[in-house]
């Protein structure tokens, strides 16, 4: 289909319902629909994106046809990538994953998609606020991800410097300084005190109060670490993490009834995690309930083989 013929059923599609009657309107729209759909569809796959893109926005999310549909869709993404035409991108990535959202084609597209989008807005943030708060923090985090430590604790220092205050990123440097391979003899110590100037700038960071609790219980110092876990899971009721702390750290002190409640919240929130199960088995097995220390270490047996993770022996 032409150029030509592809637009003039876009004209017929979009004029059809101003002259037929109601039942006229919807068979012809349909038809029309059909019409302008394939034609953009054939276009855009014999590379003439600009003619195809405004019938394919058009018609996305109106076809009864579904491999049309699917058809439509995926030559919207691939045209809205060539032109760079990000807003019309985002709206087809948001088509696909309602429409077919356990379609492999539509997944492989939307995974694309948002790295391109994502791509797009970190070159822009690079371009229109070079040197920004922002801009240095996502480059930060660039440069953990490719494990360019210093890089990246240059990063957050400049951070500091043009603001002391700013939320999360001495809790970023704790983090960096806990993940550095070959770290200095004192890391731990160091990314305690970023982590305690981190809570006095935000006490209400889950995640600043649970690496604390970690590095209190690596410690052996219990009663610290079960104030710190007790905070992190006040702060964040979902942070499966903070409940796991809390009762492995119960079980240090031989609590085992205190441990219980949160190592139950614990394996409701991850329910895949092995450590969780064996940790609650342990709970039971010392609070004299057999039957649910055995469901438990079975979970944990079962958990632990889907995720090919190590085995723990059966608690005493």
């Amino acid at each position: 289909m032409t150029r030509r013929h592809g637009l003039l059923a876009l004209s017929l599609f979009l004029s059809a319902g101003s002259i037929l009657s109601p039942a006229q309107t919807s068979g012809n729209l349909s038809s029309s629909l059909l019409t302008a759909a394939r034609g953009a569809a054939s276009q855009a796959e014999t590379g003439h994106c600009p003619a195809a893109l405004t019938i394919l926005t058009r018609a996305a999310g109106h076809l009864t046809d579904r491999d049309l549909e699917k058809r439509v869709e995926l030559d919207g993404v691939r045209c809205a990538t060539l032109l760079q035409s990000w807003s019309q991108l985002t709206d087809f990535a948001r088509a696909l994953q309602r429409d077919f959202p356990r379609d492999p084609d539509a997944l492989y597209a939307v995974v694309h998609a948002w790295s391109d989008l994502s791509t797009h807005a970190a070159e822009e943030l690079a371009r229109t606020a070079q040197g920004s708060i922002p801009a240095l923090e996502l480059d930060a985090e660039a440069n953990e991800v490719q494990g360019r430590w210093d890089a990246a604790e240059k990063d957050y220092r400049a951070i500091l410097k043009d603001n002391p205050r700013y939320p999360g990123i001495h809790f970023r440097l704790a983090r960096l300084l806990l993940s550095r391979p070959n770290p200095g003899p004192d890391f731990q110590e160091q990314a305690k005190e970023e982590l305690q100037t981190e809570l006095r700038i935000d006490p209400s960071n889950a995640g600043a109060e649970y690496i604390s609790g970690e590095l209190a219980r690596q410690m052996q110092d219990f009663p610290a670490a079960v104030e710190h876990f007790s905070k992190a899971s006040t702060l964040d009721p979902n942070f499966g993490d903070a409940f796991l702390g809390l009762g492995m750290t119960l079980l240090s002190e031989k609590k085992y009834e205190d441990a219980v409640a949160p190592l139950e919240t614990a394996v409701k929130l991850e329910p895949g995690n092995p450590a969780g199960h064996y940790s609650l088995a342990t709970a039971y097995a010392r609070t004299g309930h057999k039957e649910a220390a055995e469901r438990e270490f079975a979970l944990q047996q079962q958990t632990a083989q889907q995720g090919n993770a190590p085995e723990a022996t059966s608690p005493q």
